[in-house]
């Protein structure tokens, strides 16, 4: 929103008419509780997509942490505990690809406020829903809010920060990887401090979505003119269809794959990589730390790495440079998982900031902006389903074996493909491009 309208007085605003676009933006109009100034409209939508960011990992990492006692407690098996962490993508695949249809019907706040509003009731939810089935719906209503704001978060940076896409992606998965490690490490002392029920640790993490709801409700309340534009805008631009066929594309395919397979590697260790530290000897409070130690690896890092990407003509070294910390990462867990336990759980948190790297190669394999909303939803979607059997595999593996060197091998092979679709995907064309050269 263009600086010079926020100096505006209101006598320069009456001396002479404005154009549509800067009088949508004009700080005169304040009726209480209907419109905003384009100011504090700008700071909401930051402190939304923050607090939105911060809560789209939680339910999964909180359950990583306590999954020794949410198996015991709903008596599930080694293969059910695989099916329980395959939930997550699974969720992301089938919903995600239904956000843009969402966004274009509803707009895309509103659906990222219900979907903050599903992520607060499933957590709540879920704990006492009573019986394995219970836990599976209810958590399954907490993913689903979780895949629709994974696919239209991107869009809501566009559309408010379009000067800005790198640096908000890069606070947005700060955010995001935030949140992530805070469940981790401290699910395990806030449920011991709350008396020890592995049902009220993971109900808590509710409170911190109910948080989350508040600005994206104030947002889809404002009828200032500057948000009645975006809105309006947004769903013009939802309405434009894309020249490419996302299907032809070999760089949607490669960047589908990459997104899958880093996904598999992501949600695997969020869901399991706990229960291996405790197998090996360390407590769980440790075990939790670890992986908030993997997962607090995407503050920084989530923050450097799409600006290094931006400034670089072919993303394929960083690919590279992150599958081979993964590969060290695992060769590690496989022969001395406690010995280098703090070792294993940083290398891993490196190899895991695939995740905005991926992220930010969505963004520059478009040039429009309804490619990239495609190209998102196609990448993500395609690639949460890709990653479905992953985690399912490694609670099959486990169970059978007694072990986990078969799943910790499983873990490691997957990231040579990884690395060779991330290369394909990083490489400097466009989806316009491949169009072009088919016709």
């Amino acid at each position: 929103m263009p600086d010079e309208t926020q100096t505006q007085t209101p006598s320069e605003s009456r001396a002479q008419p404005l154009p549509p676009r800067p009088a949508a933006t004009d700080r005169t109009a304040t009726a209480p509780g209907t419109r905003l100034s384009a100011v504090w409209i700008t700071r909401l939508v930051m402190a939304a997509i923050v607090l939105a960011a911060v809560n789209l990992r939680p339910a999964i990492t909180s359950l990583g942490a306590l999954l020794e006692e949410t198996r015991d407690g709903l008596q599930m098996s080694g293969s059910v505990a695989g099916v329980l962490t395959s939930v997550p993508p699974l969720c992301f695949a089938v919903f995600g690809i239904a956000a843009p249809r969402l966004a274009r019907r509803f707009g895309p706040g509103a659906v990222v406020c219900a979907g903050m509003v599903a992520i607060a009731a499933g957590l709540l939810i879920r704990p006492f829903a009573g019986g394995t089935p219970g836990f599976l719906a209810a958590s399954a209503l907490a993913l689903m809010g979780i895949a629709v704001s994974n696919v239209l978060m991107p869009v809501i940076v566009k559309r408010y920060f379009p000067d800005r896409v790198g640096s908000m992606t890069g606070l947005y998965s700060m955010a995001l990887a935030l949140g992530t490690a805070v469940a981790a490490a401290a699910t395990v002392p806030m449920t011991e401090a709350l008396g020890g029920s592995w049902r009220t640790g993971l109900a808590v993490w509710a409170l911190v979505a109910v948080l989350a709801v508040l600005p994206w409700v104030a947002l889809i309340r404002d009828r200032s003119p500057a948000a009645e534009s975006e809105r309006a805008d947004a769903a013009a631009g939802s309405r434009q269809a894309p020249a490419p066929k996302i299907t032809r594309s070999p760089t949607a395919w490669a960047l589908a794959c990459f997104f899958g397979l880093q996904a598999t590697g992501a949600y695997i260790t969020m869901g399991w990589m706990p229960q291996i530290f405790r197998d090996a000897g360390v407590s769980a409070s440790t075990a939790g730390v670890l992986l908030a130690v993997t997962m607090v690896m995407g503050v920084p890092l989530a923050f450097v790495i799409p600006r290094l990407a931006t400034r670089m003509k072919n993303q394929g070294p960083i690919v590279i440079a992150l599958g081979l910390c993964g590969l060290t990462g695992y060769a590690g867990l496989f022969f001395a998982p406690a010995a280098g336990a703090w070792a294993w759980a940083l290398l891993l948190g490196i190899s895991n900031c695939a995740f905005p790297l991926a992220l930010t190669m969505i963004g520059m394999r478009s040039r429009t902006g309804a490619g990239v909303v495609r190209l998102s939803a196609f990448a993500q979607s395609t690639g949460y389903l890709i990653s479905i059997p992953g985690p399912l595999l490694v609670g099959v593996l486990y169970q059978h074996s007694g072990g986990w060197g078969l799943p910790i091998a499983l873990m490691a092979g997957l990231l040579v493909p990884q690395i060779a679709v991330g290369v394909l995907a990083g490489r400097d064309r466009t989806i316009e491009d491949e169009a072009v050269v088919r016709n």
